[in-house]
């Protein structure tokens, strides 16, 4: 297949990008890279699959214009801004490039007819209430402009399939960890802690550490957002992954570094976007995709720490 990946520069997108290629796909990637690296995809621009790279912004409707000639059978649209306290200090960005970005990516896919994957995230939930976890009927709280735009934006999505009759599919995962994140921003805590550990520094942890996370390894959730591309079972769907099981960010920081009085709390910056409990519920994603994650928490944590003493 023809297939595009937007922000596939980024986390998530350069392990999309690896896993469509392995499986044999033809791929072209648009990235602006303002959360993303071209060195991310790097090795990747030789492989036979890989189409091209394209430096450019998904609200520029010329260049989307330009890129849909191609004719794509699948759009993975990643590209987003994806931090959670900077949506609260600059809603505007965050607005114009995850929910109007998403429109103006839907509109092409409207006009050429390409099944849209639109990647969400667990962050527009409200806390987990129960060990059950978290499934899509769970009610939704836009505790953040980040999460409000995100909502807009798969509404938008599902729109489009319920008006057009276009095969679409809105994925939520959860919590995503691995090699290649970055360690700037909150949403690589894992990274972050890792990091520190390694170079014998204090590990911080926002307000109390008692908010849990449901921690999902990044090559099990390209997986998912993948075989979401693959199938038609999930179009008109939201479906969740996550690893099923949460860890609160003080057992996270001790797992990782083992030494507690090498951890420390300060004052959360945006305590209001705070979710106490995430815990996914994923049964839906085996149901419907057949997928499952593979990878432990304890296996992932070991990965990604091989992979940060590589760049160290």
């Amino acid at each position: 297949m023809n297939v595009l990946v937007t922000g596939g520069a980024g986390f998530i997108g350069r392990w999309v990008v690896k896993r469509l290629l392995d499986d044999g796909q033809y791929v072209w990637v648009l990235d602006d890279l303002s959360n993303g690296e071209e060195s991310n995809i790097a090795e990747f621009k030789t492989h036979p699959g890989f189409q091209q790279f394209v430096h450019g912004d998904i609200k520029d409707e010329i260049a989307l214009n330009q890129l849909f000639e191609h004719k794509f059978d699948v759009c993975y649209h990643l590209g987003a801004s994806i931090n959670v306290q900077d949506s609260i200090d600059d809603p505007r960005t965050t607005f114009n490039n995850d929910t109007l970005g998403t429109f103006y990516v839907l509109e092409q896919c409207r006009k050429h007819k390409v099944k849209i994957v639109f990647m969400s995230t667990c962050m527009v939930y409200d806390r987990c209430l129960d060990e059950t976890g978290i499934t899509e009927a769970h009610p939704i709280k836009p505790a953040s402009p980040y999460a409000g735009a995100k909502i807009a934006a798969e509404n938008m999505v599902l729109s489009y399939f319920y008006a057009y009759d276009l095969p679409a599919v809105v994925v939520r995962p959860f919590n995503t960890y691995g090699p290649f994140q970055k360690f700037g921003g909150e949403g690589g805590v894992v990274a972050i802690f890792i990091k520190k550990k390694l170079k014998g520094e204090t590990l911080y942890i926002y307000g109390e550490g008692t908010q849990t996370r449901d921690l999902l390894y990044v090559d099990d959730c390209a997986r998912f957002v993948v075989e979401a591309g693959y199938s038609n079972k999930v179009d008109g769907h939201i479906v969740n992954a996550g690893l099923g099981y949460d860890i609160s960010v003080n057992d996270l920081a001790k797992l990782i570094v083992g030494d507690e009085s090498r951890i420390e709390h300060v004052e959360h910056i945006h305590p209001q976007s705070e979710i106490q409990k995430l815990l996914c519920n994923s049964s839906k994603a085996k149901q419907l995709l057949g997928w499952e994650p593979k990878i432990s928490l304890d296996s992932g944590l070991k990965l990604t720490e091989e992979w940060i003493k590589t760049i160290l």
